[in-house]
């Protein structure tokens, strides 16, 4: 395999990533550094949400996801028991405002975010950003394992000048 090292001894630049985009019609993936934005249409098929968010946990087990919502103070409990993380919460009209982490190095807190995305994709499309300490190494791992996801192809690739 050829690495930075061979490619600078044969003269081929070597560019440092800015973006890759891939995913097919029903998925949109842009991966930077720092984070990971995903975008489900309505049509995903509920294995492809899974393998999305495996995909993510088997490149970074760091990697995160930081959502807001509205719930009653039980809901809150719930959400830590299938393995949220209480980041904030206060007092709202409607009930309480949590901030919760989705650690991508709990199978169980990611089962539960895909079930809630797949509920979410009943009605409208799902947009998620996950932030990570990917860099150019990790973004190829990812990539490999999109790979693996049936009809999934690179959509653009942009380099730093």
């Amino acid at each position: 395999m050829e690495n930075s090292y061979d490619r600078s001894r044969t003269n081929v630049p070597v560019h440092s990533l800015s973006s890759y985009e891939m995913g097919s019609d029903d998925v949109n993936v842009v991966c930077t550094y720092g984070k990971i934005s995903v975008w489900f249409g309505r049509q995903t098929p509920d294995v492809v949400v899974g393998q999305t968010l495996i995909a993510i946990s088997k490149v970074d087990k760091s990697a995160v996801y930081e959502t807001e919502l509205i719930c009653d103070f039980d809901s809150i409990t719930n959400y830590e028991s299938n393995g949220y993380v209480l980041v904030s919460y206060a007092k709202a009209n409607n009930g309480y405002r949590a901030m919760f982490n989705v650690p991508f190095h709990s199978n169980k807190a990611l089962f539960h975010l895909a079930e809630n995305i797949i509920k979410e994709l009943k009605t409208d499309d799902a947009s998620l950003d996950i932030y990570w300490n990917g860099d150019d190494s990790d973004i190829t791992k990812l990539s490999d394992e999109f790979k693996k996801i049936e009809g999934w192809n690179i959509k653009e690739i942009i380099y730093k000048d």
